[in-house]
């Protein structure tokens, strides 16, 4: 978003004596929880802190991360006009304990911020409203970005001193504990800038201790490819054999490093309506979701963030959690999926089937193996039907 005729001061004859005070108010009047400003740059540690993440590849296959580094690394790359970062932050903490669903496993567990709207319009749309406001109130160029932008929020906000980076790599605040969502305005003017937060982590290691599949080498660090947030949501393939038992019932997204922070006895459930979770993410049943058909998917997850990953990635996932249910009740659920159009969900299909009754995987290698002809589906029965030989 672009407005006005270039860069202009914020101060001055006629106009408002404090404009970061009328921004931050006008900011929290629109529902916004935090705001904090900063200069258009990145510290030099987060710039090699990016670098160091993408040497090691702890991105996966997220190639978008690497693609645009520059850009996500030197705000000035990005936009070179810019001179200050308004970070806004938005509060979606749970009302009841996140890792509730956790003891269900015939339900799915849903990240808490994929439970209601997508947050990328309602944090958009926000942030737009406030980006308006501002052009008209001091005219000059600005630009919105919320997530998808090329934009390294977390050190931003810290810098920005809305809070700090904790050991499990996302945002800590010591009014909302980990439950912020994050968005950036950009400006042409030059704003002072907020203190920076500090690291209150202090000894706590809660949030690397309760990692389902040890995705964290050091505090600080994050290896995505072990990230079941990662996993379920930006990977695109298989999901590695060794990790599928340590998912649980958690079909979109992980909360369990941010639902531990002990910082979260400071922070309050989300108020803003719109943010409010819908009554059936909240524990879907998995044998229903398993039987979406891509109309069906679309339609159910209308509006969600989760409609971003196409049904056959959310399907795979829910048949994880069907293989880690123990549930033989969910068999022939399961071996409907073994003839399912998508390659990704036949080869889920075949591996729940084992954990769920190893037997039964031997018994429909007649109907289904010697058909099959996709490459990595076939892998899945040669290994599995070896265990369950083995088992027998």
């Amino acid at each position: 978003m672009a407005a006005g005729p270039g860069r202009r001061p914020l101060s001055g004859p006629g106009l408002n004596p404090d404009p970061r005070e009328a921004i931050r108010d006008r900011a929290l009047a629109l529902g916004f929880d935090a705001v904090g400003f900063s200069r258009a740059e990145l510290a030099a540690e987060a710039t090699q802190g990016l670098a160091d993440y993408l040497a090691a590849g702890h991105h996966g296959d997220m190639g978008w991360l690497e693609a645009r580094s520059d850009q996500r690394g030197d705000p000035g790359t990005l936009w070179p006009e810019a001179r200050t970062v308004v970070t806004l932050g938005l509060n979606y903490g749970p009302e009841g304990d996140a890792l509730a669903g956790l003891e269900h496993p015939d339900t799915g567990n849903i990240s808490v911020y994929a439970r209601g709207r997508d947050y990328h319009e309602v944090v958009k749309g926000k942030l737009k409203e406030l980006a308006r406001w501002i052009a008209r109130t001091w005219p000059q160029d600005l630009k919105v970005f919320v997530d998808t932008a090329p934009v390294m929020e977390k050190p931003l906000a810290m810098q920005g001193g809305l809070g700090w980076q904790g050991k499990h790599t996302n945002l800590v605040s010591r009014d909302f504990g980990s439950w912020l969502f994050l968005g950036e305005i950009y400006l042409t003017a030059d704003l002072a800038p907020d203190a920076p937060e500090t690291d209150h982590c202090g000894d706590c290691h809660r949030c690397l201790d309760v990692c389902p599949t040890a995705a964290f080498p050091a505090p600080y660090k994050l290896d995505a490819r072990r990230c079941i947030s990662y996993l379920t949501i930006e990977h695109k393939g298989p999901i590695p054999a060794e990790l599928r038992p340590l998912m649980g019932n958690r079909i979109y997204g992980c909360d369990d490093c941010l639902a531990v922070c002990p910082w979260n006895k400071f922070a309050k459930a989300g108020a803003e309506a719109k943010l409010q979770a819908r009554e059936d993410l909240t524990g879907p049943k998995l044998a229903e979701l398993a039987e979406l058909d891509d109309a069906g998917f679309r339609a159910f997850f209308s509006g969600s963030p989760i409609k971003r990953i196409g049904r056959d990635r959310f399907v795979r996932n829910v048949l994880i959690a069907i293989g880690n249910s123990g549930d033989r009740g969910l068999l022939a659920t399961v071996e409907a999926r073994l003839e399912d159009a998508s390659p990704l969900v036949r080869g889920m299909a075949v591996w729940a089937l084992q954990r769920l009754d190893h037997k039964r995987l031997d018994e429909s290698k007649n109907r289904f193996f010697e058909h099959e002809t996709d490459d990595d589906v076939r892998a899945e029965y040669q290994v599995l039907l070896r265990l369950a030989g083995s088992a027998s």
